[in-house]
């Protein structure tokens, strides 16, 4: 089966199975459905909050969502007319909603026995897999191009020193405060909030969410080494050949997506809630840490876009002449 069977067949399958969802929640059936605050999970998230007593759920979840079923559904349908365009679209749009960013901390604290919306998270992982799904049909439905190059194509410098900002950011702006969190160092935050915090989450949770996101970030330098482009020799059965380049793009224009949108979307709920009354000038000082770090997060998903359109421009294959 061809790349652009199977990613339609993908699409295909991910859209029906939440337009099933979807009917199923509006004729009243409480499968996978929750009613929990992500900012408050209360004392039983795992059972979707009380879902079970929702009389109906909301336009967002119920007839919006199958509106937006539909949208792809065209979307699919319509690729070969539309190109890759609107099938970018959909996809970005279903990374957004995703919010493939907060996975990367409440899986690894579910895991470690903290309170978790299970329900939610799994619908978040079939969104995020559907938005993979249709960056791999906005790809096979691009112009024809020619083979992939087989020798390692140097990235371009600008993209190498993003590259080493994407790099440098989660480490400076979340590991260094976020560790002294973790020893009891009220850095840049209130001693209040820090003993809230701790009291939220267990040690071996606070070290996960200090160390994973820098870890994670040392993958970018992919994008502008050789090992990004051809496996490693010591890699069994695959060394020395040429790595696809939509394992790279695809997860890389993933994170830098999240990582902005939640920048944005973050900072803007702070601002709300300071026009609101919610927060006080006083406090956003008292904890400039906390505001700082959403600036990181917006800084770091553009640094790493602008790494992967180096990688993009470097692997780029050229367009095959039309018969």
């Amino acid at each position: 089966m061809s790349l652009r069977r199977m990613c339609t067949a993908a699409c295909v399958l991910f859209v029906a199975g939440e337009v099933v969802l979807r009917l199923s929640w509006i004729a009243g059936g409480r499968w996978g459905y929750t009613a929990c605050d992500r900012t408050d999970l209360g004392d039983h998230p795992a059972g979707g909050c009380g879902a079970d007593r929702v009389a109906a759920v909301s336009f967002a979840d119920g007839w919006g969502a199958l509106g937006l079923c539909v949208a792809l559904a065209v979307v699919i349908a319509c690729a070969d007319r539309w190109k890759a365009a609107l099938t970018w679209a959909a996809a970005v749009l279903l990374l957004i909603l995703a919010f493939p960013l907060h996975l990367l901390f409440e899986i690894p604290a579910g895991i470690a026995g903290h309170p978790t919306d299970w329900r939610d998270i799994s619908g978040r992982v079939a969104m995020l897999a559907g938005g993979i799904a249709f960056a791999g049909l906005a790809n096979a439905v691009g112009p024809p191009r020619g083979p992939a190059p087989t020798e390692f194509r140097p990235a371009p410098g600008w993209a190498r020193r993003w590259a080493y900002v994407a790099v440098a950011l989660p480490i400076v702006g979340w590991a260094v405060p976020h560790g002294l969190w973790v020893f009891g160092v009220p850095f840049g935050i209130s001693e209040q909030k820090l003993r809230d915090a701790e009291g939220d989450l267990s040690t071996a949770t606070g070290v996960a969410i200090t160390v994973v996101p820098p870890l994670a970030g040392l993958l970018v330098l992919g994008l502008v080494q050789r090992w990004g482009q051809q496996f490693p020799r010591w890699v069994p059965g695959l060394g020395g050949r040429r790595v696809p380049r939509q394992l790279a793009v695809l997860p890389a224009g993933t994170v830098a997506i999240t990582l902005v949108t939640y920048g944005v979307l973050s900072f803007g709920v702070l601002v709300r809630q300071v026009l609101d009354g919610e927060q006080s000038w006083a406090q956003v000082r008292e904890s400039w840490a906390t505001v700082a770090t959403l600036l990181v997060f917006l800084g770091w998903g553009v640094a790493v876009g602008v790494t992967t359109a180096g990688y993009v421009v470097a692997t780029r294959r050229p367009i095959s002449a039309r018969s």
